[in-house]
């Protein structure tokens, strides 16, 4: 059973409604939480709940019920959990469940059914949600049974927080909620195949420890298994214990501390010149819960030409997909290293330890040649990366920031300072414009004592900031930074660099429509705006001050900023740009 579940739920009930048995069995499951929206085929369900100690959170979109779980899964570690009804409701959750998918966030998604007999007839509101979802979910039921109810449930949530987490759907049909049933709660699950691997094998962590201590250039790539494993702790002790660099991807940062004088940033497409020439140049990967995504290695064929591979991962079908592994090793991170340590601390006492001083000076010396910088506008314009610098710089690390997708998601990965894990929560495989609020919306839920604020750019704030009705109504004091250059920003990017700079469909004239301001008083919240350098760090503290309301603060920034460093996709990680014309050259005497 999950960590999450109940422990006291054992008893019987006889005579109740499978919809009620739904909702004990949401409390047994250790649900505190819910974010939906009711219809005609979830609705048996929705009456037993007022009866619940369960919080239902009434959304005004269901795909902002599915990033709420999202972001309450990515700031707690629970599972998150949104309910919807048939037909549109359940496809509205797809986007979500295919975004948690991508970024192994453990969520439970729990949507209404037509009646039994009239599934497969295009009755009203039908949906073959459970097929629609295959490919987006780590697994999915559909429950005709109301005694089946109970057990469904409890294996939902076993598998989303087991193994690699993931999105899993529950789908109950409406004869099955008004039927009665009999409620149990399991005490033990029976999933045959289902046996997630955690602990990982002594001679692979052997060999991997053989390899480290033969390299001259090692580096540590970091991924997001390492944050849900909770594997920062150990991840900087195997760190400081090697004196290895560390490199942490955009689904990892806070993994490993910002300010660690080993961490080198992100790596990929827009990641820093010191992290992308560490992997292009070293001799030996070790991987800890990454998937060796496009974003990162660029063009695969010319990526790390040089390096061994020790891959570890959760999750095996992800060991060998892009990159081959001289050292596979499956198992959970945190154990993974644990496991590392104990290896490599018997090594260093037997007198034998790596040899890095080199590598460790070069990856210093690019570090400190190329570190990460802007311009500043020439008109005293507002730099969005300056923003966002004072955001972090203000707010501090114990806050948790949620982005959006696009530059201001690159500039809030690159310029806010990150030291500890789940403080960063952003839509990274899928890239999903409109994440940010509803998420923040669900970090606040789940960690109410913690500053929240939503990263958005102008564009991706207009596809749901209806949320911001849903927080004022049920007290969820998220802030937002709306990062506003009136333009889908990394598009525009993308056509300044490779469309001769032909504006097609970019421009959103968000600076006079909608008046974000005016927005935000209309949905119950407090609006302020800055457009000048002068007023950023008053315009933030201002909105530190106010915790009882949501707040929008509309920067009005410098439309031209663009993302630096850059790969451009489908190229060679070496063609690297540290801005529009410059790349860096590096001197490799010393390696």
């Amino acid at each position: 059973m999950s960590e999450q579940q109940g422990s006291g739920a054992n008893s019987q009930e006889h005579g109740i409604t499978g919809a009620q048995s739904l909702v004990r069995s949401l409390e047994a499951a250790g649900v505190t939480d819910i974010f939906g929206i009711p219809g005609g085929a979830i609705l048996p369900a929705y009456d037993p709940l007022m009866d619940s100690s369960i919080r239902h959170i009434l959304v005004r979109h269901e795909q902002g019920a599915g990033h709420a779980a999202q972001g309450y899964a990515a700031a707690s570690g629970r599972v998150g959990v949104c309910m919807a009804t048939s037909g549109p409701g359940a496809t509205n959750l797809v986007t979500p469940l295919a975004d948690a998918h991508m970024d192994s966030l453990p969520m439970v998604a729990i949507t209404g059914q037509v009646g039994a007999s009239l599934i497969g007839t295009d009755a009203f509101q039908e949906a073959d949600i459970r097929g629609i979802t295959m490919p987006i979910t780590k697994h999915s039921f559909l429950v005709t049974d109301p005694a089946e109810i109970p057990t469904k449930i409890a294996e939902a949530f076993h598998i989303a927080s087991t193994g690699r987490p993931g999105p899993v759907l529950v789908d109950v049909t409406k004869s099955a909620l008004q039927s009665t049933t009999s409620f149990a709660w399991p005490t033990e699950l029976n999933l045959p195949g289902y046996r997630p691997v955690t602990r990982p094998h002594a001679k692979q962590i052997r060999e991997a420890a053989r390899l480290m201590l033969e390299s001259r250039k090692p580096v540590l790539y970091v991924g997001g298994g390492t944050i849900r494993s909770g594997a920062s702790k150990e991840l900087l002790a195997l760190a400081e214990l090697t004196g290895i660099p560390v490199v942490t991807t955009l689904m990892a940062r806070g993994a490993f501390p910002d300010s660690h004088p080993q961490h080198l940033g992100m790596p990929g497409m827009h990641g820093t010149v010191a992290a992308v020439a560490a992997l292009q140049k070293s001799d030996l990967i070790i991987s800890l819960g990454a998937r060796f995504d496009d974003r990162v290695t660029g063009n695969l064929d010319s990526f790390a030409p040089n390096a061994l591979v020790i891959h570890a991962d959760i999750d095996p079908a992800e060991i060998g997909k892009n990159r081959f592994a001289d050292v596979p090793i499956v198992g959970d991170v945190r154990e993974v290293l644990v496991d590392l340590i104990t290896t490599l601390r018997t090594e260093q006492e037997a007198g034998r330890t790596g040899d890095y001083e080199g590598w460790v000076a070069f990856c210093a010396g690019v570090k400190k040649k190329y570190p990460l910088g802007y311009d500043r506008p020439a008109d005293g314009g507002l730099a969005p990366q300056y923003v966002l610098e004072r955001l972090g710089a203000i707010s501090g690390p114990d806050t948790i920031y949620t982005a959006g997708v696009g530059q201001h998601q690159m500039w809030a990965a690159h310029f806010v300072g990150y030291e500890r894990p789940n403080t960063w929560i952003n839509s990274g495989g899928l890239g999903t414009m409109g994440f940010s609020v509803p998420a923040a919306m669900g970090a606040k839920v789940a960690m109410p004592d913690q500053t929240v604020w939503s990263i958005d750019g102008d564009g991706c704030f207009q596809m749901t900031n209806q949320e911001l009705a849903t927080c004022a109504i049920n007290n969820i004091p998220i802030k937002v930074a709306v990062i506003n250059n009136e333009s889908l920003g990394m598009v525009r990017q993308w056509q300044t660099l490779f469309y001769n700079s032909r504006y097609s469909n970019t421009d959103l004239h968000s600076k006079r429509i909608p008046d974000f301001v005016k927005l935000a008083d209309a949905y119950g919240c407090v609006g302020l705006a800055c457009e000048s350098p002068d007023d950023v760090d008053a315009t933030i503290r201002k909105a530190m001050e106010i915790n009882d309301v949501p707040v929008v603060v509309d920067f009005r920034v410098h439309r031209d900023a663009m993302v630096w460093p850059m790969v451009a996709a489908g190229t060679s990680n070496d063609d690297i740009k540290y801005a529009r014309d410059l790349a860096p050259q590096f001197d490799e005497d010393d390696l």
